[in-house]
Order: structure tokens, then sequence, then C-alpha cells
């Protein structure tokens, strides 16, 4: 009997082993699959950790260190990267099921359901557009994430936020009219002054009274502008690109 209970127990050490062995095997071959994953989105929107740490707002260490130690983004990390990739499926993301975008899209209508789109740039055209209500808009975008009062489609020129919104993309925007009293920092935002209209990731400035204008294209430097002459702001929910 005593023989028994010994071998009994040592089936039992061996088999606790042994899940722990597979658990360990398991967290790592997961760790390593969302790794592959969010590479692979890097490669589908072509680029690097540099360029990739700045549109998901994570530092380009934590990223870097990420990859070189395989371990495992954090749930506000992911939650980063889905934000700043809409269109990326957080199942495939975490768990490599169904497809990695969403099985969601946008669809042009013109009976006025989803928000509507006028064909005019946010660099020219936009304000005329927003500022004269008989301009009736050329159809409305349904595309569930953006379908909220007050969210208006139109096309966005220029290179400096590439490639997380591409020249000729059309974005949905919505007005912060609340922008002088509290705008959340670190978020792409349409500025418009009287001079010109740009569309940047707006942060924290070392000047008193100024923000820093941060584009994602490495081939521009980052700008300081007045928030004095600032006249009005947009929160730049995201982009498709052009139907």
């Amino acid at each position: 009997m005593a023989y028994l209970r010994l071998i009994c127990k040592i089936l039992m050490i061996k088999m606790a082993h042994l899940r722990h062995f597979r658990n360990n095997l398991n967290n790592k071959i997961m760790e390593k699959s969302i790794l592959e994953r969010i590479n692979l989105i890097i490669e589908r929107e072509k680029l690097n950790i540099n360029s990739f740490s700045k549109i998901v707002n994570v530092p380009r260490t934590t990223i870097k260190s990420m990859f070189e130690k395989q371990t495992n983004p954090s749930f506000e990390q992911i939650q980063k990267i889905t934000d700043a990739f809409p269109s990326i499926n957080i199942e495939w993301l975490l768990k490599g099921t169904g497809n990695m975008n969403k099985e969601k899209f946008a669809l042009v209508n013109y009976e006025t359901k989803g928000s509507p789109y006028y064909n005019v740039d946010f660099i020219g055209g936009f304000e005329i557009m927003i500022n004269d209500q008989t301009i009736n808009p050329d159809y409305y975008i349904d595309f569930e994430p953006y379908n909220k009062p007050g969210v208006v489609w139109c096309n966005i020129t220029g290179h400096s936020m590439e490639p997380a919104i591409t020249h000729g993309d059309i974005i949905a925007m919505q007005e912060v009219k609340s922008w002088r009293e509290f705008i959340l920092l670190d978020e792409v935002y349409g500025l418009v002054t009287e001079e010109f209209r740009t569309v940047k990731r707006v942060s924290k400035s070392d000047k008193e009274g100024f923000y820093t204008l941060i584009p994602v294209n490495g081939n521009y430097k980052p700008q300081e502008i007045p928030k004095s002459i600032i006249q009005r702001v947009y929160k730049v929910l995201g982009s498709v690109k052009r139907f």
C-alpha cells in the first residue's frame, strides 16, 4: 500500500509539472502569436516601430521591448492599437480567429442614413460648407462607429499624417466646441485659424499658451501654434479610403 501511495504521489507531481509546462507553453504561443499579428498590422500599414508607436501613442521603447522580450501587450496597449486602427478585428488580434478586418464597412447612401459627406477638402472649402447651412451633402456614409450627431465627412489632402491618414482619404470629424476649457491631448484634430487649416496630433507644449502639432510622417517636423489664433477645433474620429 505504501508503495502504491508513493507511485500515485509521483504521478500527481508529474501531472502537475506537465500542466504547468503546458500552461507556460500556451502562454508563450499566445504571446508570440499576438506579437506576430501586431507585426502583420505594422507590415500591412507599411510602418516601422517608430511610426507605429506614434500612431498608437505608446512609447517606442515600450514597443521595442515588447518585441525583444516577446512579452504580451497590456490590455491598455491593445486598446490603443484597436483605437488607432478601428478596422482591426480585436478577436483576430487576441486569438487569431476570424479576419484581420472587422466585417463592417462604410456604405454610401442618399437616404440620410449615417453621417453627411461633403465633397470638399478640409484644407480648403470646409469652413464655407460648415458656415452655409443651405449646402446639402453629396451623400451619406453609413459606418457604425461614426454614425453620431454632429459628425461630418470630408476630404483630406497632404502627406504629413501618413500612413495613419493618407493623402486623398475621407475623414470623419466632429467639432469640439469646449476645446478652450478642455481638450484631450495627444489625439488627432483638425484646427482652423484665419490663415490656414491643418490636421495634426495635438500635444502639450513647453511654451505657455501654445500647443505642439505633431505629424506622423517623419519627413515633417513638429510645430508650435499659439492657442490664441485657433478659431475652431474638430476631432478626427477616423478615416476611410475614397470610394
